[in-house]
């Protein structure tokens, strides 16, 4: 039940953190950053890939620690950041460096079986019904963005003579 929790706990931060990812990978910045990942060898590509693991997977702890003694709103806002931050680096190191990384057999083996996990999950009715609800969520949020630009932009436009 808890590892259950936990990953439907990344699960959600994914949806958050790819975006996200999308927008740093654009920057000018990142393409050096990305040249210096692409000419790694496969297990030093690897070790780079589990540093974020490493560092942020103790973030779920200390946010519910924080939750428990009382800081509840700290303890959120250190299980958003560091969640997005953690989801962002290992999207973005994996799409960067995804063929070295299945050239090592044992994360084959690891991400085959995830890729089975998943298509098993997506194969359920429920699931399904749940992403249809999180697209017409996200289009009725995005419809009332726009709805209070556009109505803000109606404001600046001052008709009346002054």
């Amino acid at each position: 039940m808890l590892a259950t929790i936990y990953f439907l706990v990344d699960a959600v931060f994914m949806t958050v953190a790819r975006p996200f990812a999308n927008r740093i990978a654009a920057h000018r910045i990142f393409g050096s950053l990305r040249i210096r990942i692409v000419s790694l060898r496969p297990y030093p590509t690897l070790a780079l890939f589990a540093v974020p693991l490493i560092v942020l997977e103790p973030v779920k702890p200390v946010a519910a620690y924080l939750a428990g003694t009382g800081h509840i709103a700290m303890g959120m806002t250190v299980l958003v950041v560091g969640e997005v931050l953690k989801l962002v680096l290992v999207e973005r190191l994996f799409s960067v460096s995804r063929e070295k990384l299945i050239s090592i057999p044992a994360f084959a083996w690891t991400y085959g079986r995830y890729s089975q996990a998943k298509e098993w999950l997506d194969s359920f009715e429920a699931w399904q019904t749940a992403r249809r609800w999180r697209r017409l969520a996200r289009y009725a949020v995005r419809s009332y963005v726009q709805e209070v630009r556009a109505s803000q932009r109606l404001e600046r436009v001052s008709f009346q003579p002054r």
